[in-house]
């Protein structure tokens, strides 16, 4: 794709969290963009909370290689944290069994929404040894204390700037704390570096004795090794701000004295009523299941549709709306011949406006809307050359690279449901205990997504399985 810089002269503005600014994007090394995403802890599946926050950097990584810059993206995967510990324990799987099929659902589910692959997805077990590095140098400095039960921790109060991310001091962070207190704790906002070994836990050597790290000090590490310090842009969804991103800073920075990164960007939350979609609050959707109900285009274009700082409201309507729309703007293209990644001619009036859009902070919703006055001036007068310029501005967010006969025929549902008998529902969920009593969880995995492509839906309780039709 052409240098958009050739025939635009702006540059990409981004609302840094850090400065609550929006500023010029200035890449450390000129014309190249290093960025860092906070990605998957792989003990369940992907939901569309986490698609709107992969969508979302999905689209910047997209926009700054249109704007001709080189990209380094990153975006890391946990595979050992306290959570998969405890699924593979209930499972009575191997941790590396479990991480494993999850990480294929998730690349599965990720492609089905059209997000690129990154250019590095670094693994947590895999740089353990930078961790300790790491932890060391914090405990030179005496910014870390290995406590009374064997664990590392993170001196809070010894660490000059703390909050600064999340606009708060000690004392604020204090009074609505999320940190559970224990004992073995200098300061309740103290939080673990090093866990020390536990029964049954994987376990690496340290100086402190076997354990493993903890959550915080994962993404520290991946992002240094993986991209140097400083980079560019930092991503990830706004639960993340405090206390794992402001921890990152502290940890990173007390260790080696430089800033971590120039522009820490959060996306908005996809909400369901009140509160943000999360597996905590268990009012989820995962995508696997989501894909069953709709298009995997159509819930790209109702995430990526919205400003990236923006919050989404989920309900079926909002999707189906969603539908509607891109079913108008596949209509205006229908007759005009498909040609994937073409590249859009820059110095057109519509390009213009579509990258004054994404240039300032990544407004997507902007951008959308030229599509639609392009939209509205094809089904006035057909132009071919039009339609290929509107195809190549939404193939730069993801969208309007397919047949528009073929969107427009299925674009309803993912798949059509059929009706399964009662009978063969038990016998299926009876074939699935049998699977999981002999630990064959991929196979027990098959069986509950067959039903749910079917409209059943299975769901495991302390009785055991129940199951009702969508």
């Amino acid at each position: 794709m052409p240098d958009v810089r050739e025939s635009r002269g702006a540059s990409v503005r981004i609302h840094n969290t850090l400065t609550g600014r929006v500023e010029p994007l200035d890449p450390i090394e000129p014309g190249h963009v290093r960025m860092y995403v906070c990605g998957m802890t792989t003990y369940d599946l992907v939901h569309l909370g986490h698609g709107r926050l992969f969508v979302a950097f999905d689209v910047v990584c997209r926009w700054l290689r249109a704007r001709g810059l080189r990209v380094t993206y990153v975006r890391n995967i946990t595979d050992i944290d306290d959570k998969i510990i405890r699924r593979a324990a209930e499972r009575g799987e191997p941790i590396e069994a479990l991480t494993a099929r999850q990480i294929a659902f998730m690349n599965e589910d990720l492609g089905a929404l059209g997000i690129q692959t990154p250019d590095l997805e670094p693994r947590a077990t895999e740089y353990v040894a930078p961790m300790v590095g790491l932890i060391e140098q914090l405990q030179a400095k005496a910014l870390a204390y290995q406590a009374g039960d064997g664990d590392v921790n993170f001196s809070v109060r010894s660490y000059p700037g703390y909050g600064r991310l999340s606009h708060r001091n000690l004392d604020e962070l204090r009074a609505g704390e999320r940190v559970a207190v224990v004992d073995a704790k200098r300061d309740p906002l103290d939080f673990v570096l090093w866990k020390r070994a536990r029964p049954d836990e994987p376990q690496w050597p340290s100086p402190w004795g076997p354990g493993r790290p903890g959550w915080h000090i994962e993404c520290s590490a991946m992002a240094r090794q993986t991209l140097g310090q400083p980079f560019d842009i930092h991503g990830g969804g706004p639960d993340l701000i405090f206390p794992h991103h402001e921890n990152e800073i502290a940890q990173s920075e007390g260790a080696y004295g430089v800033e971590l990164a120039r522009v820490w960007m959060h996306c908005g939350a996809l909400r369901v009523g009140e509160h943000k979609m999360s597996k905590s609050l268990g009012n989820f959707l995962t995508i696997r299941e989501a894909l069953t109900r709709y298009d995997g285009e159509v819930l790209r274009f109702f995430l990526a549709r919205p400003h990236y700082r923006s919050q989404i409201a989920f309900t079926a309507a909002m999707v189906e709306e969603a539908r509607s729309s891109l079913a108008r703007l596949y209509t205006a293209l229908r007759g005009s011949p498909a040609e994937k990644g073409a590249a859009p001619d820059w110095d057109g009036p519509y390009a213009r406006r579509f990258a004054d859009a994404m240039d300032d902070d990544f407004n997507s919703a902007q951008a959308v809307s030229v599509l639609f006055e392009m939209a509205t001036e094809l089904n006035r007068n057909p132009s071919p050359a039009l339609a290929a310029q509107m195809r190549a501005l939404g193939g730069v967010l993801g969208l309007l690279q397919r047949d528009p006969v073929e969107f427009l025929k299925g674009s309803h549902l993912a798949g059509a449901l059929s009706a399964v008998g009662d009978g063969e529902i038990d016998r299926q969920i009876s074939a699935r205990a049998a699977a999981k009593a002999r630990r064959d969880f991929p196979e027990a995995d098959r069986i509950r997504q067959d039903l749910l492509e079917q409209g059943v839906v299975l769901e495991d309780g302390p009785g055991g399985t129940t199951w009702r039709r969508r």
